[in-house]
């Protein structure tokens, strides 16, 4: 696919920019026009949608693409090629918009659950299958961390700076309470947390524990320690 950007998936602070880019009135009309036309959008046809000039249209396109929400390229509008340049046309990313303060992250408790449903073994329980899979997960993704940064040997100050990012990405809100202990101040699971804490806690420890094993650091550990409207979790130096 060629175009002017590569676009990723909003996330974080990307999605409150895009949610932000999409604040001004004519630019959000554009973007709700092209998504309507399932095919791509010449500047000339954005510019008529909302009734403004075809340079001031470029100018609000051209940031729908920094933000990541729409793509450009040049090409024949509706596959008829005509003689000279192609204009550039605009169509849709496959992009979604989530903002969510605090941060939620369902979309991945749906996933690991979905994984165990497929995955579970004869004579194994859904909660335990549950449990294998966040574990897995967490285990591949310190795996991976730990291939890609090469830490070497990592102590309890420096795991825990390790897992503080990774954490942080995943929405959890670490605090470094002490320069060994680190709590989390969110769950992203939450409210479904509350219907059912001992699966869903049992699920963050797994996939925490998990990763601590991939990324190898022993000498951490996570534990589970709920407190009310924070993660059930928190990670300190391993005991024995």
């Amino acid at each position: 696919m060629t175009s002017d950007a590569t676009p990723q998936a909003p996330a974080g602070d990307a999605a409150i920019e895009s949610v932000s880019v999409l604040g001004e009135d004519s630019r959000r009309q554009m973007f709700a026009f092209i998504r309507r036309q399932r095919r791509p959008v010449t500047r000339d046809e954005a510019a008529a949608s909302v009734g403004i000039s075809r340079k001031l249209a470029a100018f609000h396109l051209d940031k729908l693409v920094d933000a990541g929400l729409l793509r450009a390229r040049y090409g024949s509008p509706g596959g008829i090629r005509k003689v000279g340049r192609q204009p550039k046309v605009y169509e849709p990313t496959d992009s979604h918009i989530h903002v969510s303060i605090p941060d939620r992250r369902h979309e991945l408790l749906a996933d690991l659950l979905m994984e165990a449903v497929l995955t579970e073994d004869d004579g194994e329980s859904a909660t335990h299958a549950a449990l294998r899979t966040a574990g897995r997960r967490g285990r591949e993704l310190g795996e991976s961390e730990r291939k890609e940064t090469r830490p070497g040997r990592l102590g309890a100050e420096r795991g825990l700076s390790v897992c503080e990012r990774m954490l942080d990405q995943h929405g959890f809100e670490p605090v470094r309470e002490t320069p060994t202990q680190l709590r989390l101040h969110n769950c992203p699971f939450h409210p479904l947390a509350a219907k059912a804490p001992d699966l869903v806690c049992g699920m963050n420890h797994a996939f925490i524990t998990g990763y601590l094993e991939g990324l190898e650091v022993s000498s951490v550990e996570a534990t589970l320690a709920p407190r009310p409207g924070e993660c059930c979790v928190q990670l300190g130096p391993a005991k024995g």
